[in-house]
């Protein structure tokens, strides 16, 4: 079917943009639905591994990513008090050999700017700010977005990319389960020039220990370093990225732990923590109607403990807009897109929760064995990073 489609996007986070910027390029027409005031994005550092990284360089991203993008050299798991290295997975010039793209670490703020601009390229029209998504309607022949000002917004097919508190998703699924994971996460960024120099190698070290572990990478071409620290936490908290919390209660959380963190988190702006409820939703089985999909954390929420939240969006944008190109008819798509991706999504969510328990283990030789078990570095390879969305067999 080469009848031009029109889609509606709610949310213009990097899912959203993504997917509008792969359907842009497809010669779609598109609309995206913001209810924030500002198009921007709060957060730091986000990784992409390969599978990621070919869908934005299929989107003509290559040389405005290597002008901030750091490509770490491998990630390392160390144990929080003596930095033994538990395992490593090889990245640098074999990730991108074995996998044809590079793994990157990229600031999230970076990314979304990147993207805006690329869809704003695409069609100067396409981002509509200041508009917040009620609900939609749907029939035979196409579907409607419903605001909060009252406008109605009219397509072939909605996506809702409205993130972890998605309204589309909840008109599609109702309320599905949610539990506190009982970890909650810190979260800073550190200018370079207040740490040590080369405090740290080019890679991403997650420390590993009893009821907590952190992570640390670099960001903005070396500029910065991110830090991430999950600690069990007896209250669960509000799931916003903005809630801040003091610099004292950070401290305190990682008192003991090897020097590198101790001197990482004393270069931390004392009133620039941020700290967060982590929250488990399990798979779903199911994610469309006839005329409207999920996309991303609206689909698929996960924990951050594999790095591949946004990664899920980006190979989620590119296999829908292969889908919908080929469509026979738009539910059809849909459906052949859910088919598609529900397995890959579900096992990384599971994954990512599984990977709490190995990152925890108390008995340091119990730790040593779990990793060596796992063979994180074979595994990923062979399953998550090999995977290629745009050229994938579309079952």
């Amino acid at each position: 079917m080469n009848s031009q489609l029109s889609a509606v996007v709610a949310g213009a986070g990097i899912g959203g943009l993504t997917a509008a910027a792969c359907l842009l390029q497809k010669g779609f027409k598109v609309r995206v639905y913001e209810q924030a005031e500002v198009l921007g994005e709060v957060g730091a550092g986000i990784q992409t591994s390969a599978n990621a990284v070919k869908v934005l360089y299929a989107l003509g991203l290559r040389d405005e990513l290597e002008k901030f993008a750091v490509r770490p050299q491998a990630f390392e798991f160390r144990r929080f008090d003596s930095g033994e290295v538990m395992h490593r997975i090889a990245l640098g010039e074999q990730h991108e050999s074995a996998h044809g793209a590079p793994y990157y670490h990229l600031h999230r703020a970076d990314l979304h700017a990147l993207l805006a601009r690329t869809v704003r390229e695409l069609d100067p029209d396409c981002i509509h700010l200041n508009a917040k998504v009620e609900s939609f309607e749907e029939s035979a022949d196409g579907v409607t977005l419903k605001l909060a000002d009252g406008a109605r917004i009219q397509g072939d097919v909605l996506i809702g990319a409205d993130g972890i508190k998605s309204v589309i998703r909840s008109q599609i699924l109702g309320q599905t389960p949610v539990s506190y994971t009982g970890d909650i996460a810190w979260r800073a960024v550190v200018a370079v020039e207040r740490l040590p120099k080369n405090i740290m190698q080019r890679i991403s070290t997650v420390w590993c220990g009893p009821k907590k572990h952190a992570v640390m990478y670099y960001l903005r071409s070396g500029s910065l370093m991110n830090f991430v620290g999950l600690v069990e936490h007896g209250q669960p908290e509000n799931e916003s990225w903005t809630q801040k919390r003091p610099w004292q209660e950070l401290k305190a959380d990682f008192e003991g732990w090897h020097p590198t963190i101790q001197t990482v988190i004393d270069a931390i702006d004392k009133d620039s923590c941020y700290r967060y409820a982590l929250n488990n939703r399990p798979p779903v089985s199911n994610w469309s109607t006839p005329r409207a999909t999920l996309l991303g954390d609206s689909a698929h929420p996960t924990l951050p403990y594999m790095a591949s939240g946004a990664v899920m969006a980006i190979e989620d944008s590119a296999v829908l807009a292969r889908c919908l190109q080929e469509r026979t008819s738009v539910p059809e798509a849909l459906q052949r897109y859910q088919r598609n991706r529900i397995e890959r999504t579900a096992r990384i969510v599971n994954e990512s929760t599984d990977s709490r328990g190995l990152y925890r283990i108390e008995d340091e030789d119990e730790m040593r064995k779990a990793f060596e078990q796992r063979n994180l570095a074979k595994s990923r390879a062979q399953w998550l990073y090999s995977y290629d969305a745009l050229h994938v067999p579309l079952i």
